[in-house]
C-alpha cells in the first residue's frame, strides 16, 4: 500500500488565515508604531533636526512637573473612587442576588458610558452640573443651597474628577464581572460549613482572590484617564493645567507653539502608560492563574 509523501515544510506551515490580521497589522503600523517612531525621535531633536537633549530637560520646569502632578492626583483620585463604586455595582448586580435583568441591564449601560467622552459628555455636565445646569438651579431653587458659593466648580479639579467618574466607574464594572464570576459557590459553601462568618469568608477567601483583579483594573482606571485629553480640554478650556492638554497646547501653537517640547511631554505619558499596562498586565496574569487552579 503506498502512502502518501509528506508535505514540504514551508507548505505545511504556511496558513491564509494569517490574511485576516492584516488590517489590523497595517492599522497599528500606522497609527500607532509610526506615531510613536516620530514621538520618540522628536523628542531628541531640534527644529532643525539636530540631536538634542535640551527637550527632556526641559520637563524638569515646574509649571510642566505640576501638570504631571495635577494629571497624577486626578487620576489616582477617580481610579478609586471609579474602583469602588464599580466594584459595588458589579457585586450587587452579579452576586447580590438582584434580577437577571438588572445584570444586563447595568452592562449594557456600561458599555456604552465607558465610551462616552469628550465634548458630548464635557457638554452634559456643564448642562447639568454648570452654573446655570438643572441640578444647579434645582438646588439653588429648590433646596437653597448654591453650590458655586459653597465652593463647588465644575472647573476644577473636584468638578473634573466627577466628570471622570462617568467613564470610570462603568469601565470598572466591565473589567472585574469576570472576575466575580470566577468566584465558585463551593468556595462560600466550604467556608460556611466550617464555620465562616461572611466577613472571615471576604476576609480569608473571596479578598485574597480578587486583590490581583482589583489592583489591576484601578491600574487600568488610572492609565486611562492619565491619558484622558478631550474632555479635559472641552470642560476646562485649559484652565486646569493637566499633561495632554499642555501637550495639545504646545503641539497646535495657540499660546505655546515648541512641537519638540510637546513631544518630550508625550513621551513622558507614555512611560507613565507603559508601567501602567505592565503592571496591570502582571496582575490580571496571577489573578487568571489563582481562578484558573482554584
Amino acid at each position: 500500500m503506498e502512502t502518501a509523501s509528506p508535505l514540504p515544510l514551508s507548505a505545511r506551515r504556511f496558513s491564509w488565515n494569517w490574511l485576516g490580521i492584516v488590517p489590523f497589522i497595517l492599522f497599528a503600523i500606522a497609527f500607532i508604531f509610526l506615531p510613536s517612531l516620530n514621538l520618540f525621535l522628536g523628542a531628541f531633536r531640534t527644529p532643525q533636526g539636530a540631536f538634542t537633549l535640551e527637550h527632556l530637560l526641559a520637563l524638569r520646569q515646574p509649571f510642566i512637573m505640576d501638570a504631571y502632578w495635577l494629571s497624577i492626583r486626578i487620576s489616582a483620585a477617580t481610579a478609586l473612587g471609579g474602583g469602588l463604586f464599580g466594584f459595588m455595582l458589579a457585586y450587587a448586580a452579579i452576586l447580590g442576588g438582584l434580577p437577571q435583568g438588572v445584570r444586563s441591564a447595568l452592562m449594557t449601560f456600561s458599555g456604552v458610558a465607558s465610551n462616552f467622552a469628550g465634548v458630548p459628555l464635557a457638554f452634559a455636565f456643564v448642562a447639568t452640573l454648570g452654573r446655570v445646569g438643572l441640578v444647579t438651579l434645582f438646588f439653588k431653587d429648590v433646596v437653597g443651597l448654591d453650590l458655586y458659593r459653597q465652593g463647588f466648580s465644575l472647573y476644577s479639579f473636584w468638578g473634573l474628577s466627577l466628570t471622570y467618574m462617568y467613564f470610570q466607574f462603568p469601565l470598572m464594572v466591565l473589567i472585574i464581572s469576570p472576575a466575580l464570576d470566577g468566584l465558585r459557590r463551593e468556595w462560600r459553601e466550604a467556608a460556611e460549613n466550617l464555620g465562616a462568618k461572611p466577613w472571615q469568608y471576604w476576609r480569608y477567601v473571596a479578598l485574597p482572590v480578587l486583590l490581583p483583579s482589583l489592583l489591576g483594573a484601578m491600574i487600568l482606571l488610572f492609565g486611562n484617564a492619565f491619558g484622558a485629553y478631550a474632555t479635559a480640554a472641552a470642560l476646562t478650556g485649559g484652565s486646569l493645567n493637566l499633561a495632554p492638554v499642555l501637550i495639545g497646547a504646545q503641539i497646535r501653537g495657540d499660546v505655546l507653539h515648541n512641537p519638540n517640547l510637546g513631544y518630550a511631554l508625550a513621551l513622558g505619558m507614555v512611560v507613565v502608560m507603559t508601567i501602567t499596562l505592565a503592571a496591570y498586565t502582571w496582575l490580571r496574569r496571577r489573578s487568571s492563574r489563582w481562578l484558573r487552579e482554584g
